[in-house]
């Protein structure tokens, strides 16, 4: 059977290489470590790119999901490292990035009634290998936020709204999804429940009534909830407020430098 040209190999002649690419938004399924349950299966969103030298005309994407198959059952944090450096070896990259995008749950107690529930949160695992590796842990926490102003002018009650609030970090050691989340959960005004009975959402709205935030006061409490973990070395905290009474977002990000 006669060989079949390798396009991708062919010389490119414009002298312009190609710092990211590769296959984007790929479903599969992922293994993450749980903290009460050891293991939980998920099925996250995928990126995985290389650098492509300039000589190259193209690479090769047929071996992104090769890698990806390879792994099948074991893609986890642990895995990153030796999946992005086959992805180096393969494509004859000098680079390579992976990125998930996943939801965890988490069984989470009402304050009151301590009925049980499972929460969503929607987690990042970003990791990148060239000369050395390099490991970003993100989450996406949902809380309450009471506008202290709105409650300081107004005779009867206050705004509130639903926040997001984005942190990604960078650590050595382990560092448990669970408490991260927990970390941050805390720095709002209240938390978010996926079950609540009447005695909760009273324990809740009234949780939220006695501890308003602005926005930046969120994020300078989550910058000091992680500044005291010394495992973590760079962290970046983004909070929005999808706010109820204007038609628009109130934002804030902090970014520490690396230690």
């Amino acid at each position: 059977m006669p060989t079949m040209p390798d396009m991708q190999k062919e010389r490119d002649t414009r002298n312009i290489p190609i710092d990211k690419v590769g296959v984007k938004d790929i479903r599969y399924p992922i293994v993450v470590m749980d903290k009460s349950k050891v293991r939980q299966h998920t099925v996250a969103r995928i990126n995985m790119y290389v650098d492509l030298p300039h000589h190259f005309k193209g690479t090769h994407m047929s071996r992104f999901i090769e890698i990806l198959n390879r792994y099948r059952g074991e893609i986890s944090i642990e895995s990153l490292d030796t999946i992005l450096l086959e992805m180096k070896e393969r494509l004859e990259a000098s680079r390579a990035h992976v990125e998930l995008e996943f939801p965890y749950f988490i069984e989470k107690e009402a304050p009151v009634s301590r009925a049980k529930g499972l929460m969503e949160y929607q987690c990042q695992m970003i990791g990148a290998i060239g000369e050395e590796a390099d490991f970003v842990l993100g989450v996406t926490v949902p809380v309450t936020s009471l506008c202290p102003c709105s409650r300081e002018i107004s005779g009867r009650g206050a705004h509130n709204q639903r926040s997001a609030i984005n942190v990604q970090i960078r650590y050595d050691g382990h560092i448990w999804l669970e408490d991260l989340i927990e970390w941050v959960e805390a720095c709002g005004s209240a938390p978010v429940y996926s079950l609540l009975k009447r005695e909760d959402e009273k324990a809740v709205t009234e949780q939220a009534y006695d501890n308003p935030m602005f926005v930046e006061d969120i994020v300078r409490a989550v910058t000091e909830r992680l500044q005291a973990v010394a495992e973590i070395s760079w962290f970046r905290v983004e909070c929005e407020n999808f706010e109820s009474i204007h038609n628009h977002s109130a934002y804030a990000m902090v970014e520490s430098a690396s230690r």
